[in-house]
C-alpha cells in the first residue's frame, strides 16, 4: 500500500468515530457531533475520592458477576500464554534483575518480585490476544489490573471481596478514562490498553494499599506520567509488553504515593496534563458522570477467537457457513467481505509470516476459519499461517470497505466454483455484549488454554476458586494454585 493510499485509509477511519452505549451496541458508530462543554475542574481529585470511598457492598450484583467472569477469563489466558516464546524471553531477560521471590508467574514455576511478576503475567495474558475487551474503547481491561493486584495479594492480606472490589474499580477507572479520549487518542497511534490501563492498575493497587484521598490523587498523577504503548507494535511481542508494563507502572505509582511521593493534583485535566497532551478530545463527563451508578465494568466482553476483535464477525460468519454447508477449501472461488475501514487499518496484513502477525490479518482469519472451523490459539500459530491450504485460500479473501457497515458487523458472500453463492450477515458476533459467551463457554476456553500446562484437576480447582472468589479468605490462593507443578 502506498503512503498516499494509507493516508487516505487512515483519514477515512479517523472520520468515523467509534462510540457505544450499553443499551445499543458495543463498537457502535454514530455521526460526529460538536464537542460539548464538560467540567474540567478537580477531575483527578473527584475520581480519587470515589475510588477511596467505594465499597464492595456498593457493587450491584451484575457488576460483581461480570467482575468474576473477568477474573476467570484473565486467569485462563495468563496460564495459556505462559509458555509462549515471548514469556520465556521476558523471564530469561529479567531473572538476573528480579528482587525477592514475592509473587507467582501464572503457569510457571518461577517466582519474581511483584513488579516484575505483574509485568510478566500481563505479557502472558495478552500475548495470544485472547483476553477481555471493553468494546467501546478496545481496551483490554484485566491485563493491567489483575496482573498487578494478584501479585500484590501475595505480599499482603487481601480477601476475595477486597480483591473483587479493587478489580472492578480498576477496570472502571481505566475504561472511564479511556472513554474520555477515545477514539481520537487511539486514532493517532496510542495503544489505549497501556495508556489508560496504567490508571486502572494504580487505582486498584492504591485501593488495596488503603491510600487516602490525597495519596490516591498522587497515584493517579504518577500513573498519568507513564503512558505506554503504540499501535505500531501490533503483530509483535511488543504489543503484549504494553499491558504488562501498565500493570507494573501502576504498582510503581501507588507504592510511591503511599509514601507521599507527590504529583500535581490535576494530572488528568490540567492544560498540560494527560488528557490534553495525548488527545484532541477530552470529555470529562465520561470520567465522572454517574460514578457508582453506571458501570463500564459491566460491559466487559470475552473473546471466543484469539485475534483482533474487529475480525470476530468475519470469523463467526465463516465458521457458520463452513459448518452449515460442509465446505472445503477446494470448493471456494472467492470470499467477498463488506467491512468497516477499521478492519483493514488494524488487520490488513496480507501475508503474515508468523502467528502473531496472523492475529492482525483478516485474510488469514477468514481462510483459517473456513479450513479448520475454528479461531482459537492453534489457528493463529506459526503452523497455521504457513499451512499451504490456508495460504492459498487467503489470496481469495476480498475485503472491501463499505459505507454503512459498522466495525462490529460483516457482510460475507462466498462464491463457489460450481456457481453457487453463500451469504451471511453478522450484526453482533459471538462474544459481543449482545451475544455474550456463556459461563460454560468461558470454562471450556479456560480448560483448553490450561491443557498441557496444569493438570485438568488443577484447572478445575482454579476455575472453582475464581467463581467463588468472594468467599476466599485470601485472593492469593488463586495465584498459588495457578502455577505449574
Amino acid at each position: 500500500m502506498s503512503i498516499t493510499d494509507r493516508r487516505s485509509l487512515l483519514q477515512a477511519a479517523a472520520a468515523i468515530p467509534l462510540v457505544a452505549s450499553a443499551a445499543t451496541t458495543a463498537l457502535a458508530q454514530t455521526p460526529a457531533e460538536p464537542a460539548k462543554p464538560a467540567p474540567s475542574k478537580d477531575v483527578t481529585r473527584k475520581l480519587a475520592h470515589y475510588i477511596v470511598n467505594a465499597k464492595y457492598e456498593d457493587l450491584p450484583d451484575n457488576v460483581r458477576k461480570e467482575g468474576i467472569r473477568t477474573l476467570l477469563n484473565w486467569v485462563g489466558v495468563a496460564i495459556g500464554g505462559s509458555r509462549h516464546q515471548t514469556v520465556d524471553i521476558a523471564v530469561s531477560a529479567l531473572a538476573p534483575f528480579s528482587g525477592p521471590a514475592q509473587a507467582s508467574l501464572f503457569g510457571r514455576r518461577e517466582r519474581f518480585d511483584i513488579m516484575n511478576a505483574a509485568f510478566i503475567n500481563g505479557v502472558s495474558s495478552h500475548i495470544f490476544d485472547y483476553d477481555d475487551t471493553h468494546l467501546k474503547t478496545i481496551i483490554h481491561p484485566a491485563g493491567p489490573v489483575a496482573s498487578a493486584i494478584l501479585a500484590l495479594s501475595e505480599m499482603q492480606p487481601v480477601s476475595g471481596k477486597e480483591f473483587l472490589n479493587a478489580l472492578v474499580l480498576g477496570v472502571e477507572t481505566e475504561c472511564r478514562i479511556g472513554n474520555s479520549v477515545y477514539p481520537n487518542h487511539y486514532d493517532v497511534g496510542w495503544h489505549i490498553t497501556g495508556t489508560a490501563g496504567v490508571f486502572g492498575s494504580a487505582a486498584a493497587v492504591g485501593k488495596l494499599m488503603n491510600l487516602n484521598e490525597q495519596q490516591m490523587v498522587w497515584a493517579i498523577g504518577l500513573a498519568a506520567s507513564q503512558p505506554v504503548g503504540l499501535r505500531e507494535s501490533f503483530g509483535s511481542m511488543n504489543k503484549s509488553f504494553n499491558p504488562g508494563r501498565a500493570a507494573a507502572n501502576g504498582i510503581f505509582a501507588a507504592t510511591l504515593a503511599s509514601k507521599n511521593f507527590t504529583s500535581s493534583d490535576s494530572m488528568i485535566e490540567a492544560k498540560r496534563g494527560w488528557a490534553n497532551t495525548i488527545s484532541t478530545k477530552q470529555d470529562y463527563n465520561e470520567i465522572l458522570g454517574d460514578l457508582g451508578k453506571r458501570y463500564e465494568a459491566a460491559l466487559n466482553t470475552y473473546k471466543p477467537f484469539a485475534c483482533g476483535i474487529v475480525m470476530h464477525p468475519a470469523i463467526d460468519a465463516a465458521i457458520q457457513l463452513r459448518n452449515e454447508n460442509k465446505l472445503t477449501a477446494d470448493q471456494i472461488e472467492r470470499v467477498d467481505l463488506k467491512v468497516h475501514p477499521l478492519v483493514l487499518e488494524l488487520t490488513g496484513k496480507k501475508t503474515p509470516r508468523e502467528g502473531l502477525e496472523g492475529k492482525f490479518s483478516i485474510y488469514h482469519a477468514v481462510a483459517v476459519a473456513l479450513v479448520e472451523g475454528a479461531g482459537g490459539e492453534k489457528q493463529f500459530s506459526d503452523r497455521a499461517v504457513t499451512d499451504p491450504t490456508i495460504v492459498a485460500l487467503r489470496s481469495k479473501v476480498m475485503p472491501v470497505i463499505t459505507p454503512g457497515i459498522d466495525p462490529a458487523q460483516v457482510d460475507m458472500t462466498i462464491v463457489l466454483k460450481d456457481g453457487r453463492t453463500l451469504h451471511r450477515y453478522i450484526a453482533h458476533a459471538i462474544g459481543s455484549v449482545e451475544v455474550p459467551m456463556t459461563d460454560k463457554q468461558l470454562e471450556t476456553k479456560f480448560a483448553d488454554l490450561a491443557d498441557g500446562i496444569i493438570s485438568a484437576e488443577a484447572a478445575r480447582r482454579v476455575i472453582d476458586a475464581c467463581w467463588n472468589v468472594e468467599s476466599l479468605p485470601s485472593a492469593a490462593e488463586i495465584a498459588k494454585m495457578s502455577v505449574s507443578t
